[in-house]
């Protein structure tokens, strides 16, 4: 019963802490999100091109026109005419542009969210590497201190007349090998810490947990592909660029109905004066030739970029998927070995015992730490490869 309750506490506190990683990392892409400056010049610049989609939906300006006319001989007299219009475009253009302006301005935001998503899906990934390289600073801290112990024990040895300068020299080249290490991981992780800055718009900021965020679910390729292609802001883009294509069309075919004006006409001739209403009718023969042919043109032309979208994002994810599965096993492989190897301790006995020899030591050391940077590598791999297909999410 004891064993029971001490199994469900570590539990718990696992649970706890992979609950504060995925907390943490939450918090840093929520930060990055309000501060990254090309997320805030992009949403000016949508803001700008949404206004410039509002604007040539009114009616065009009125026109006043005054001409005055003097008469010859002098007693002839004069005239003066003065004409103030309004034209308009058939009522059902207006109607279709700001179809148009709406649709245009929903695609804006789906281009938006693809900024969003790939500068948060690279802020996660900084995030993920910073975890990585965090749990090598921790490991090469230990393996620092236990060369630093080894290569003690050796001179000890030495100075007692029981070892050998030999033995004395590989630890020394095993010392500089693992702090060497241990400089390069250190500003590897400053360089991280400073990439977040950046992201986060040069406001200070890092992230120091070596704990991964905890996994989610993940469902089947064909529901994941489902779930992606549904919420993909690519592929909404290019289904918006058909309907906005269609729209144009419907525009193009509204600008073809005849334009009207109307107004108010004043004359004044020989001390006589005229007032009526002025009107007008506008044919369009020419001015907007072959445009509905080109918007045709245009929606074509999207039906086979929105086809090659999906065929080739089908693929794309096929294959980040078929990555994840293999890092998946591989990990599972690394994770099964590693938790019942202590080779550090074991190797360390063995040295002193006698029961191998320095280099044996060293040769199997180095095998070792290989393997488990290796494993290491793997898992950040396997959290990136997941971020990832996650990436529709952010």
């Amino acid at each position: 019963m004891r064993n029971k309750k001490v199994i469900i506490k570590l539990v718990l506190i696992s649970f706890c802490v992979n609950a504060d990683a995925q907390s943490n990392m939450d918090t840093i892409l929520s930060t990055i999100s309000k501060n990254n400056k090309t997320l805030i010049a992009s949403q000016q610049y949508y803001q700008a091109v949404n206004l410039q989609y509002k604007t040539g939906l009114t009616p065009y300006n009125p026109t006043a026109e005054y001409d005055f006319l003097s008469g010859s001989p002098a007693n002839a007299g004069n005239q003066q005419d003065f004409t103030i219009s309004q034209s308009f475009d058939f009522p059902t253009a207006y109607i279709k542009k700001n179809q148009l302006a709406n649709q245009q301005i929903i695609q804006s935001e789906y281009q938006f969210t693809v900024k969003r998503q790939d500068i948060l899906l690279e802020a996660k990934k900084v995030c993920i590497a910073l975890v990585y390289h965090n749990k090598l600073q921790t490991i090469f801290g230990q393996r620092k201190k236990d060369a630093e112990k080894l290569l003690s024990n050796f001179q000890v040895r030495m100075d007692k007349g029981e070892g050998n300068i030999m033995d004395v020299n590989k630890a020394q080249l095993q010392l500089i090998e693992i702090k060497k290490e241990f400089q390069e991981n250190i500003s590897a992780t400053n360089q991280l810490n400073q990439k977040l800055t950046e992201l986060n718009g040069g406001i200070a900021i890092s992230f120091s947990d070596t704990i991964y965020p905890s996994l989610p679910i993940i469902p089947t390729f064909e529901q994941l592909e489902k779930d992606y292609e549904g919420a993909d802001p690519l592929l909404k883009i290019l289904q918006q660029e058909k309907v906005i294509a269609q729209k144009q069309i419907e525009v193009s075919k509204a600008m073809w109905l005849p334009k009207a004006e109307v107004g108010y006409h004043y004359q004044g001739i020989l001390g006589q004066t005229y007032r009526g209403i002025h009107t007008g009718i506008t044919i369009p023969l020419w001015e907007n030739k072959n445009t509905v042919k080109q918007k045709k043109s245009q929606l074509l032309l999207t039906d086979f970029e929105l086809e090659a979208h999906v065929n080739e994002h089908y693929f794309h994810i096929k294959h980040i998927y078929e990555k994840y599965a293999n890092l998946k096993i591989a990990l599972a492989e690394y994770q099964t070995v590693f938790a019942s190897l202590n080779n550090t301790a074991l190797l360390n006995k063995a040295l002193m015992l006698g029961q191998i020899s320095s280099i044996e030591y060293f040769m199997e050391m180095s095998y070792y730490n290989n393997a488990f940077n290796n494993y290491l590598q793997t898992e950040k791999e396997f959290y990136e490869v997941i971020s990832e297909l996650y990436k529709y999410q952010l």
